[in-house]
């Protein structure tokens, strides 16, 4: 009596192959958009907290800007940051409005965070 062995062709197994390659491709598509998602909100937690830093430092100073632009740069977390504030009076004499835009290069158009405080003039 023989007894006949069967295996799999060699079209099921590239069939077999290319879906396998194919979900690995998606999987690794997935992983790599995730970094760029983890990467991203760590950009902007940095230049949140660069945000924070630049409102509690007025705060604790007591100071009591006058309505203008600045800029300036500070370094967190291993990177150079770029700040704006920008400084407004607001219908209550004793307040300023101030804006904080956070950026990664100095001429950049695209912000990585923007704070807005009020600072209260206690004098």
């Amino acid at each position: 009596m023989r007894s006949w062995h069967r295996g799999f062709t060699l079209v099921e197994v590239l069939v077999a192959l290319a879906v396998l390659a194919i979900a690995l491709a998606a999987i690794m598509r997935t992983m790599a958009q995730a970094i760029d998602t983890t990467a991203a909100l760590r950009e902007h937690d940095v230049a949140l907290w660069v945000a924070q830093n630049r409102l509690a430092e007025h705060m604790m100073r007591q100071d009591w800007p006058g309505v203008d632009t600045t800029n300036g740069d500070v370094e967190m977390g291993g990177q150079k940051w770029f700040w704006r504030e920008q400084v407004a009076a607001t219908q209550e004499p004793k307040m300023r409005r101030i804006e904080i835009t956070i950026r990664r290069t100095a001429d950049s158009k695209d912000s990585s965070a923007t704070l807005v405080g009020y600072l209260l003039n206690t004098q």
